[in-house]
């Protein structure tokens, strides 16, 4: 998790980016939550699980996703966390490297039960 919002705290570092803090914070956040929904089951991937089959869980994630972006974009938020609103896509780029735990955890789920198969 931490080698993506490393990697982005280093480009923004390198190159003066202002949004670098920020982007650092949404990719953690929304990599944990990734994280999450991920690792409910050793074996079965979240798709065959289903989304909806933990509805407490799904709630927590939106919630949380929900808080960042108001913790973003409400300056309350930007002053109270040392951060600065995105412009659309710095978003966007944290959103899609946020994915990146989710993925490679649903990918060692898949080599997981191609070996025992």
């Amino acid at each position: 998790m931490g080698v993506v919002s490393l990697l982005i705290g280093l480009w923004g570092y390198r190159t003066g980016n202002p949004y670098w803090q920020t982007m650092v914070f949404t990719t953690l956040t929304l990599s944990q939550m990734g994280h999450a929904l991920s690792i409910r089951s050793n074996r079965d991937s979240l798709f065959r699980i289903g989304l909806f089959s933990n509805k407490s869980m799904l709630g927590a994630v939106l919630l949380t996703f929900v808080l960042q972006i108001l913790i973003t974009y409400i300056p309350f938020g930007q002053n109270l966390f040392g951060i600065q609103a995105l412009p659309l896509p710095y978003l966007v780029v944290s959103l899609i490297l946020s994915t990146v735990v989710f993925w490679a955890v649903e990918v060692e789920k898949w080599l997981k039960r191609r070996k025992q198969s």
